[in-house]
């Protein structure tokens, strides 16, 4: 109850503002309204896919360290789709998969694994690791330039409104011929409000913006890392050069 009492005088105020704005000055606010509304939604939905992200990529690698053939998962068409980290995992297996059965025709999965893979198969497969891995981080990117441009646009749309108001309001005192405080005080008033009004939107938006950078260059971190381990496995189980060196162990 407190609360509402508290609440009501300020909401007051601001509505009395912006009655008393001209038609700019409601654009902008209406604007910067309507961005607020995009700014969160971008925030909350990212924050929610990335939630999501993380989850299913801990799940993935909880079950990709159980196996002890590297394209288990595969085989058992086993799928995580909302794991970034999965989805470079099977791109890679599956373009590794290709590449034995073209050098052994045979489908079975024991002559896929005995193939020897030669250092131009390994450029191809960290090829399509680097392809999947940007695809990923794009996807990992998605809106947030909708998010940037809130932060360092409601800041100015705001300024905007608020020197445009002043100017009328001053205009309006040199016509009617008052300085009184009283006569440009109103206008003053509703020309602050779109500065009131942008910082609103661009102070969420800026910590929301920073924690998603955050979040999202940590799961770029791990999908790059665990890639090149990937291929580091890889290479050394089944490149030519492991392979001839435990033919001569033998």
């Amino acid at each position: 109850m407190n609360f509402v009492l508290l609440y009501s005088p300020a909401l007051a105020s601001v509505v009395f503002a912006f009655r008393q704005s001209n038609i700019v000055g409601q654009v902008i606010v209406a604007i910067l309204f309507f961005g607020s509304i995009l700014a969160w939604s971008v925030m909350l939905i990212k924050i929610n896919d990335l939630r999501v992200a993380v989850r299913d990529n801990q799940r993935f690698q909880t079950a990709f360290n159980r196996e002890t053939r590297l394209n288990a998962l595969i085989d058992r068409k086993q799928q995580f789709p909302n794991s970034p980290i999965y989805q470079v995992y099977a791109a890679v297996c599956r373009r590794w998969q290709t590449l034995s059965r073209e050098t052994n025709p045979t489908s079975s999965r024991t002559a896929v694994e005995q193939t020897s893979l030669t250092s131009a198969d390994m450029s191809v497969l960290r090829g399509e690791s680097e392809k999947h891995l940007a695809i990923q981080e794009l996807a990992l990117d998605d809106n947030m330039g909708l998010l940037a441009t809130a932060v360092a646009a409601a800041p100015f749309l705001g300024l905007l409104g608020t020197v445009w108001g002043v100017m009328e309001a001053f205009i309006g005192m040199a016509m009617a011929g008052s300085a009184l405080l009283s006569a440009v005080a109103p206008g003053i008033s509703a020309a602050l409000l779109t500065t009131v009004v942008g910082l609103l939107v661009a102070l969420p938006s800026l910590i929301g913006h920073n924690y998603l950078v955050n979040r999202i260059r940590r799961s770029t971190m791990e999908m790059h890392n665990f890639a090149e381990a990937l291929l580091a496995d890889i290479e050394r189980q089944y490149g030519a050069a492991a392979r001839a060196s435990h033919h001569r162990m033998d």
